[in-house]
């Protein structure tokens, strides 16, 4: 049986090689119901789901990663974020003009269904009240310079972070896993050649995992069947889930920045004020009343 909604850390003891593999049941199929696509698409949102879990290991603080794609093609968006509460949400939002061929429908991959266009990471600190600590929002452009998303992030690591990385995403309708080799800087081999084989070893072994042995094996057995002569350490692994941040608290503060004049507008209009959540589908319901108390009763309607 697949893991389900896990992440699990691991490292070679002999070498500076470090890997993750995260693989989203629950989670992907809570995040597909609330968009509703074609298979390819789901297929795509599951990768940017699984990504942003293995990137969620990277914060060090109370915040958010966020990985976020927007292009001219047939999907204009799509999102993901993991925070570190190991909360997991996302999205796509396709361009009305251009309706997808059958065939990308349901084998398209990343440049197919996005275009032109920029993949964006993004980690965000968690804003708190009296927070006087100097963590910055940190915001790194990925070029859309491969076919698929493991090629896109593995050019980001290298370029941005100098660290060589492989990455391998499988999805379907129930499940999607994300399998992550990078490495460490050197410590345990010094010698330049000697790293290298061992890298090209573990990335050799690592490149015949298949697709369906990442969707239908658990994390153990899928690192015994690549590994089992490596000394490898397996930790404790993560739990992930799909939770939203949306709240009728959060929908009244954007109210209240949209200014006065478009509230008055909308008021006239509709007698009353609703909004939806884009990434769990939660309605929030505001009467003139309600929307005149949160403006200190300067409403006109």
């Amino acid at each position: 049986m697949p893991s389900n909604d896990l992440l699990h850390r691991f490292l070679f003891d002999d070498c500076d090689v470090r890997g993750e593999i995260v693989t989203l049941g629950d989670s992907y199929r809570e995040v597909l119901s609330h968009n509703p696509q074609q298979p390819a698409i789901h297929r795509l949102l599951g990768e940017f789901l699984a990504a942003v879990g293995l990137l969620s290991s990277t914060l060090k603080f109370d915040g958010k990663i966020i990985l976020q794609a927007r292009g001219d093609g047939a999907i204009s968006t799509i999102m993901a974020e993991c925070n570190h509460h190991n909360n997991l949400r996302g999205i796509v939002r396709l361009n009305s003009e251009i309706e997808l061929s059958e065939d990308i429908a349901i084998q398209g991959n990343l440049q197919q269904l996005l275009g032109n266009g920029v993949l964006v990471i993004t980690i965000e600190p968690q804003r708190r009240e009296n927070f006087s600590g100097t963590i910055e929002r940190h915001q790194g452009i990925v070029p859309m310079d491969a076919d698929n998303l493991a090629g896109c992030l593995e050019h980001y690591f290298s370029q941005s972070e100098q660290l060589a990385t492989k990455m391998w995403f499988a999805a379907n309708e129930e499940s999607v896993t994300g399998f992550l080799i990078q490495a460490l800087p050197q410590q345990l081999i010094t010698n330049e050649e000697d790293n290298r084989d061992k890298w090209e070893t573990i990335i050799t072994l690592a490149n015949t995992i298949k697709s369906d042995e990442l969707l239908e094996l658990d994390h153990s057995t899928v690192l015994y069947r690549l590994f089992n002569e490596q000394p490898l350490r397996l930790f404790e692994p993560k739990a992930l889930r799909f939770a939203c941040s949306c709240s009728r608290e959060r929908s009244a503060d954007a109210l209240l920045t949209i200014g006065k004049e478009e509230v008055e507008s909308l008021l006239v209009e509709k007698g009353s004020i609703d909004i939806d959540c884009q990434f769990c589908n939660q309605h929030y319901h505001f009467s003139a009343e309600e929307v005149r108390g949160l403006l200190g009763g300067d409403v006109l309607h």
